[in-house]
């Protein structure tokens, strides 16, 4: 019977051509053998059962033929929070970390915080834990995604988070949520029809293009969330949003003269990531 350490050098071999083999295989190999990355490093000379290292061997292969890490194992980290995804939901990323540290910034200590194309809920759930005061309401247009957000909220205990199938803001209207919310906050599409041709093949061929693509040019869905947030924003309520890469001045362009201290804020690698502007 082979060992954990065998099996996982086997496997971080064959994933040499790819980026962070090590960490690769050690996570492919902790999700098949259900333990701990801790419990693999204090003892590599377990051994594994013959189910456990076909597991492995499935979750390399697929592994190989492109299949996004965070979809083999069902989770990914986000906010110091396990969340589960799926092939139905975007891949959460940490720059996204961003909208939610701006949210509490901006947060008062109660209210309403509206969160739009909420995927897995990532964002909901993060400020539902951080917000315990305030109500969060979630919307997405895919039913499925909002099904991976509940249980998301469910693991945390957030049964608080209301959750609205729609498109955009058109739930908060059914809400009657006019002039009521603190803080609009989304992570819209926002890459181009054009920028999606360029993207590496793990994303086009897996990640739902829905949920990246906003159309010709990218900014469709900032635009109807810029013009449509207005109406359910409170009178200095503030919409924050995650944009593209070389996005800003044309953002800026977008929000106009409607918005006071609008500001811009960077991302871990000094990329403008996330827009903030207050309702006048």
């Amino acid at each position: 019977m082979r060992t954990l350490e065998d099996i996982y050098n086997r496997g971080k071999t064959q994933l040499s051509h790819l980026p962070h083999p090590e960490l690769n295989a050690k996570i492919l190999l902790c999700e098949s053998a259900s333990i701990s990355i801790e419990r693999f490093h204090a003892a590599p000379e377990k051994k594994v059962t013959k189910n456990q290292a076909n597991l492995f061997f499935h979750l390399i292969k697929k592994r190989l033929q492109g299949f996004p890490l965070a979809y083999l194992t069902e989770k990914k980290e986000f906010w110091s929070l396990v969340f589960a995804v799926n092939s139905e939901v975007l891949i959460p990323r940490p720059e996204t970390e961003l909208v939610v540290e701006q949210a509490i910034s901006h947060s008062p200590p109660t209210g309403t915080i509206a969160d739009i194309g909420t995927g897995c809920g990532t964002i909901a759930v993060s400020l539902a834990k951080e917000l315990p005061k305030i109500r969060v309401v979630a919307t997405d247009i895919s039913k499925k995604a909002l099904e991976t957000a509940l249980l998301n909220a469910k693991t945390y205990k957030l049964d608080r988070i209301e959750f609205y199938q729609g498109n955009m803001l058109a739930p908060l209207r059914k809400l009657k949520l006019e002039d009521s919310c603190d803080i609009i906050v989304s992570n819209p599409p926002y890459v181009s029809e054009e920028e999606w041709e360029e993207l590496s093949p793990e994303i086009t061929e897996h990640e739902p293009k829905k949920a990246l693509v906003a159309g010709q040019t990218g900014l469709e869905r900032i635009e109807g969330l810029v013009n449509q947030a207005p109406a359910y924003l409170k009178s200095g309520g503030f919409l924050i949003f995650e944009f593209g890469a070389g996005q800003t001045e044309k953002v800026l362009n977008i929000l106009g003269h409607e918005w006071i201290d609008v500001s811009s804020y960077n991302d871990f690698y000094g990329i403008p990531r996330v827009m903030v502007a207050r309702k006048k």
